[in-house]
């Protein structure tokens, strides 16, 4: 089984329905861990060298977070900034995360036909995550197709159940190496 580290970023998470019902879902059973960022540096002092040792003990990483303005909330793009080090996660010497799948779980307010080169938006889902596949690029890590959940402004009850069960789906497969999601 592959060790899953969800490192997710939500500076209102209290405000959001579907996240809330993403996490009670990630199964106790499996070897994930979810590594809250805002709640472990509400600060934003984050702890590098904790952060690193946190990593290296993983297999895969989920950037979960909102999608906010084309991106990912402000603490989890200092994470990035200031954990993936050069020397350690690329450049000379850098082959720490080399060889780790990573991708991202994101929800948008926006509907799916939104992310396309017709809809609102003009660009796909992928095509606006180019900043995070090429981090992933860079550091030589893997990265796999993103898990999206749209539209969440609007969705029943029912359908935030139906979101919720394709999370745990999707996390049982990722521990189980089926990136197919």
């Amino acid at each position: 089984m592959l060790k899953t580290l969800i490192l997710f970023a939500h500076p209102r998470l209290e405000k959001s329905r579907i996240n809330r019902k993403l996490l009670e879902v990630i199964p106790k059973d499996l070897p994930v861990t979810l590594h809250d960022l805002y709640e472990k540096y509400p600060d934003f002092n984050i702890d590098v060298e904790a952060e690193k040792r946190l990593l290296l003990e993983h297999d895969v990483f989920i950037f979960h977070h909102p999608f906010y303005w084309y991106s990912c909330p402000p603490l989890l793009k200092q994470w990035i900034d200031l954990v993936l080090e050069l020397g350690w996660a690329y450049g000379p010497g850098g082959t720490q995360l080399s060889g780790k799948y990573v991708f991202n779980a994101i929800t948008t307010g926006g509907p799916q036909e939104a992310y396309t080169h017709e809809g609102r938006h003009q660009y796909t889902i992928t095509e606006l995550l180019a900043p995070f596949i090429q981090t992933a690029n860079l550091c030589k890590m893997i990265y796999l197709t993103p898990f999206s959940v749209h539209g969440t402004h609007r969705l029943t009850d029912a359908e935030v159940e139906e979101q919720a069960n394709r999370y745990a789906g999707m996390l049982r497969k990722t521990v189980n190496g089926d990136f197919n999601i």
